[in-house]
This record gives structure tokens, sequence and C-alpha cells, in this order.
């Protein structure tokens, strides 16, 4: 049984109030501001199935974590949102700390921790929608409710959860001289998510195209990360392996592949040689027994 890597974040949230005026204001119609600091303590990472102690790291240490974004909204309406970007120091002093001034109000706090780059732009348009443009990658997230009504300080912590699940593709035999891509074609899931309950806001499946940067004979891992409309999720996967011009060299569909939330689902089989009438795509998870799909 493969070991899954599972990462849980700490947020920490410091709220001390001070009273500023803006006569622009029109949240409350309340002309006291709060200053507000957030800090991502870091991320704890287990290699157990079922993880019973958890070894910390830093999130600045995480390299599939690469940007947080903090929001705050009164209903829909967004009052404050602030991306740091990991490559960019100038979006921070340290990587994982917030400062910014919030009026007296009520608000849903969103956090997002996740990776990305001119493949997986991430853009937040409510508590309850965000997307990817081209392709989901490793994200965390939370939302909370936080009232500031008086100007006593107020701490409050929180844990980032991942809510991505992942499909991970790897063959069995030598990769061919003629594959330079993988595609992966999943029946269901999104790339697009609610950040308050973490799940897709869609079902119209995922279409991933990957470089397959393997040497000639050896074995490839192609990957793709998902949202799922529910925890768990059972739907079909084809595995095509493409030549430079786009051409399928191979093509194989694996059906009721299960997926979960914070899981990492294996499907591995032969994708360059002909494995004949008895070959099998095994598909593997953490949660799951081990089983086999015959060609």
């Amino acid at each position: 049984m493969k070991k899954n890597l599972i990462i849980a974040g700490t947020i920490l949230l410091t709220i001390i109030f001070a009273a500023c005026s803006n006569s622009n204001d029109v949240v409350n119609n309340n002309d006291e501001f709060a200053p507000v600091r957030v800090h991502v303590d870091g991320f704890s990472v287990t290699n157990e199935e079922f993880p019973t102690t958890r070894v910390a790291e830093n999130v600045a240490d995480y390299s599939e974590v690469n940007a947080i974004t903090l929001a705050f909204y009164s209903g829909n309406t967004e009052i404050q949102k602030v991306t740091q970007l990991k490559s960019d120091n100038t979006t921070y002093t340290t990587f994982g700390n917030f400062s910014l001034s919030l009026p007296m109000g009520s608000y849903t706090m969103v956090v997002l921790a996740y990776y990305t780059n001119e493949n997986s732009v991430l853009t937040l348009t409510s508590p309850t929608e965000a997307t990817f443009n081209v392709r989901a990658r490793e994200t965390f997230a939370k939302t909370q409710a936080v009232n500031i009504t008086t100007t006593e300080a107020v701490d409050i912590s929180t844990t980032l959860n991942r809510i991505v699940a992942k499909l991970q593709v790897v063959s069995s035999d030598g990769k061919a001289a003629d594959v330079t891509n993988v595609r992966m074609t999943l029946s269901g899931g999104s790339k697009s998510f609610n950040p308050s309950s973490g799940l897709a806001t869609d079902n119209g499946g995922i279409i991933n195209t990957v470089g397959n940067s393997a040497a000639v004979g050896t074995n490839s891992t192609s990957l793709t990360y998902l949202f799922l409309t529910s925890t768990e999720q059972t739907m079909d996967v084809t595995i095509e392996t493409l030549d430079a011009q786009g051409n399928t060299l191979f093509s194989k569909t694996v059906t009721n592949v299960p997926f979960k939330q914070n899981r990492v689902t294996t499907l591995t089989g032969a994708m360059y040689t002909n494995p004949g009438v008895s070959g099998a795509f095994q598909v593997e998870t953490g949660w799951l027994t081990e089983s086999s799909v015959p060609f």
C-alpha cells in the first residue's frame, strides 16, 4: 500500500484593535478600523497512512506551496484581499505574515495556500468561488467567521486543510522514444472549487496534458490534481500517450477509479508496450484496498 503525503497547516490570526478614521467607510458606517495581522505558522507532514504524529515544516520550506491569499468578505463583498508570492519578496516581509486594517464589522475570512505558475493561476472571487485557469495544483483552504466588535485584542487559531485529490499515473514499462506527452482525461471533478466547502463547483471533468520528461526506457510518472464534488468520488480515467505532433500512440480507459479528498490515487500499468490480454492497470489508494482492472 502506497503511503501518502498528508499535510496540514496552522494559521494564527491575531487581531489588535486601534481606532482610526476613514470617511469613505461603507461597512456598517463605522469609522473605527482594526489592524489585522495574520501569520501562517507552518505545515506539518506525515507519510503514514493514518497519521498519529506530525513533523512540523515551515510553510516557506514546503515547495508545493508558493502563494498564499488572504481575503475578508462582508457577505459577497470583498473588503480586503492580499496575495503573497514566495518568489516575489516585495509582496511580503516574512512569507506567511500579513498586516492589514479592517473596519469594525462581521466578516468571512478566506485563506488559500497553493501552488501557482502560468499554467496554474488561481482566482478567488468570493467565499464560495475560486478557480484555476488551466490546471489545478496543490491547494489548502480555510474559511472562518471573524467578528470585530471591541477594541480588545483577539487571537484566532485555525487549520488549513488540503482540499484537492491527486491522480498519479505510473508506467510499469519503459518510456518509448516517440512519446512526448501524457494526456489524462477524468470524467468528473473540476479545477474550480468552493473555498467554504472545499468541494468542486461543477462536475465537468478534467483534461490535463503534461510533458513526459522521463528518460527513454525508464518508468514515467504523470500527475493531475482535481477538486471533487464530495469527499469521495468515483470516475473514469482515460490515459493517452502522445507524440510531438499530438497523435495518440496509446489509449486506455480505466473505469470506476476511486478518489478521495486529501489522498493520492495511483494508476500503474503498461503504457509504452502492448501488455497483451492479461495486462492490468493497478489502482492503488491510501484508503481503499488495492484492486486491478483488466485491459
